[in-house]
């Protein structure tokens, strides 16, 4: 009966044409009870404020009949194919046995074939990994090999040179230059030669080395079928004595070698023998000794041109005010460059020569200057004389400059100036301490005369080296100060951003001290700091020769003197040049805006005066 009048009301909510009928209000929302969060009482919370409990009550009911009508329905649909699903399966235990046999048996063969592939695999990875040893094995065999056939050819090779110095030069008198320009240029191509198989030998060396699985690929026997010396092999595992041997063998070629080869390069140099020169270069350069060619041309022939100039030894060092100029020892020096050293950088220097691993202006012409600097003129490098140590630090940049001018590219200028020697030698040049001294100069000058208690007329305007008519010697100060951290004798490009600096400072200073007087004045502070007695003490007629150097410094700093600062500074970016001129043109502000408090006491001034001279006719 339960089950009919569940129908009987469910066939209340369809029409006549089987659709449904929305029985429900607008406020009930079925879908609101699949919500996750769906929270009874928060339910009920938010309906009582519109809904009556008895019609929420009665829709609730009407809800719940609907829902077990279909729960019926959806039972009812499938309840038969349920009831019969035991009565169809029949005898499955049977089945289950019948198929697990062919399966087991199945598995058995697999796992059998699994097993004899992984055996098959196993063994041709060991034979392929023991194939492998013994390749790498053979290998390094034949290396060493190659390398002692080529140990035997440079021994034999060096045998054919001659065995002393004298042997390298013959007379120079009839026929006997040109033989000696023809032995010089045998004997470099012979060397050039046996430095290219030591190259070789170098790199066969370098590959050569046996290693565990090496050792242990001979143990095993390997190379039982290979035709390879026993002896040889006994001989590489008892600590290696055929490698030992050949390595004294190496080290002793490249003694002669290196013994040969500075014997030619040093008769070449002195010949000026351009084959035998390029063909020595090319062999250094092959032994990777490139230091051992720089250090001969500077003790062979840059350091006795050097020594004539600048003497360095312990019993002819010179000591002095004139013998710490650098300026005309430069000048000596660059001519024999020019002479006695031009040749080998042409040579070093020559396109598709492959000899630009060479550096001979820093290690061998550069390094020579320094080290006799160093020892002979160590005054040169002291900035506690500042003038003479700027002279000879722009007499070092020209020189740099013209040693730059022998680089065959941009490139080679780079390496040149990023090269040990070079920094080095920038780093001698304390220019620190040199810029310290000049802002003691300069500024302690005008400072000593910003602390004077009283406002100095100048008595000579037109002689006292100054264009402006500055009426007091404080302005002419100022105005001298600036223009000394741009004199030619002071500046140095390279701290420009300092100098420029040390001008603002000055501008600065002098506004402090007009702005700091005018101040004192005012407030009638006597007995104050000395830099303020100006102002206490002056009359209406000094404050007028304030304004009038005041409007005269501005017009030079915003005219010629801004015009020389950027045309020292031209080779500069637009943006830097952009920021000197704001700088500058900003300090002249700085002097304008003491104007008005200029205006202002001086006004006050002449009113007491003229209040005076009224109480004096009364």
């Amino acid at each position: 009966m339960v089950t009919a009048e569940l129908i009987s009301q469910r066939s209340n909510t369809i029409d006549i044409f089987g659709d449904p009928i929305d029985t429900h209000p607008l406020w009930f929302k079925p879908e609101s009870f699949l919500s996750q969060n769906f929270d009874s009482e928060t339910y009920i919370q938010d309906l009582r404020s519109f809904v009556p409990f008895d019609n929420l009550r009665s829709e609730l009911n009407s809800h719940l009949i609907s829902l077990k009508s279909e729960l019926i329905e959806l039972i009812n649909r499938d309840y038969a194919d349920f009831v019969n699903l035991s009565t169809k399966l029949v005898d499955v235990d049977g089945s289950v046995l019948r198929m697990r046999a062919p399966l087991l048996e199945l598995r058995e063969k697999i796992m059998e074939f699994r097993n004899s592939l992984e055996e098959s695999l196993k063994g041709l990875k060991n034979r392929l990994r023991e194939r492998n040893e013994a390749a790498n094995a053979r290998e390094v065999l034949e290396t060493l090999l190659d390398t002692f056939h080529v140990v035997s050819k440079v021994e034999k090779l060096i045998k054919e040179l001659p065995s002393v110095p004298s042997d390298w030069s013959v007379e120079k008198n009839g026929n006997g230059l040109e033989m000696g320009n023809n032995l010089r240029e045998t004997q470099s191509m012979l060397l050039e030669r046996i430095a290219s198989e030591m190259n070789r030998l170098k790199f066969y060396i370098a590959n050569a080395q046996v290693g565990i699985a090496f050792r242990v690929a001979l143990v095993e026997g390997v190379f039982g079928t290979n035709n390879i010396d026993l002896v040889l092999v006994d001989g590489l595992l008892n600590n290696l004595p055929f490698i030992e041997n050949m390595e004294k063998r190496i080290q002793s070629a490249s003694l002669l070698l290196d013994a040969s080869l500075g014997h030619c390069f040093i008769d070449g140099l002195e010949h000026r023998d351009d084959n035998a020169i390029y063909n020595c270069l090319r062999a250094y350069a092959a032994i990777d000794n490139t230091s051992g060619a720089e250090e001969i041309f500077r003790t062979t022939v840059v350091s006795p041109l050097i020594e004539k100039i600048i003497p360095h030894s312990s019993s002819q060092v010179v000591s002095g005010a004139l013998e710490d100029e650098l300026e005309g020892d430069y000048q000596r020096i660059m001519d024999c460059v020019r002479r006695d050293c031009r040749f080998l950088l042409e040579i070093s220097s020559s396109e598709n020569s492959g000899l630009h691993v060479f550096d001979f202006l820093a290690n061998s012409i550069l390094k020579e200057v320094l080290l006799a600097v160093q020892k002979g003129k160590p005054g040169a490098f002291s900035p506690g004389r500042p003038t003479k140590f700027l002279k000879n630090y722009k007499s070092s940049i020209a020189f740099l400059g013209y040693l730059e001018g022998y680089c065959s590219s941009r490139s080679a200028v780079s390496k040149f100036r990023m090269g040990a020697v070079y920094l080095e030698f920038m780093k001698q040049w304390n220019l620190g301490v040199y810029f310290s001294l000049r802002f003691q100069e300069i500024a302690g000058t005008l400072d000593s005369a910003l602390m004077e208690n009283a406002l100095n007329r100048n008595h000579n305007p037109a002689n006292n080296g100054i264009s402006l008519e500055l009426t007091l010697r404080q302005s002419n100060t100022l105005l001298e100060s600036l223009r000394s951290c741009w004199r030619e004798d002071v500046l140095v490009f390279s701290c420009s951003d300092k100098f420029l600096r040390l001008s603002l400072q000055l501008l600065s200073r002098y506004s402090t001290w007009l702005s700091s007087g005018l101040r004192a004045r005012r407030m009638d502070h006597t007995g104050t700091n000395p830099g303020t007695q100006w102002a206490i003490s002056a009359v209406p007629e000094d404050f007028i020769y304030v304004l009038h150097d005041i409007y005269c410094l501005v017009t030079e700093l915003h005219g010629p003197y801004l015009e020389s600062v950027l045309q020292l500074l031209s080779s500069c970016p637009s943006e830097a040049l952009d920021l000197v001129k704001q700088s500058i043109l900003q300090g002249g502000k700085c002097l304008k805006d003491v104007v008005p408090q200029l205006m202002k006491t001086m006004t006050e001034s002449l009113v007491e005066k003229s209040v005076e001279v009224s109480c004096l006719f009364c």
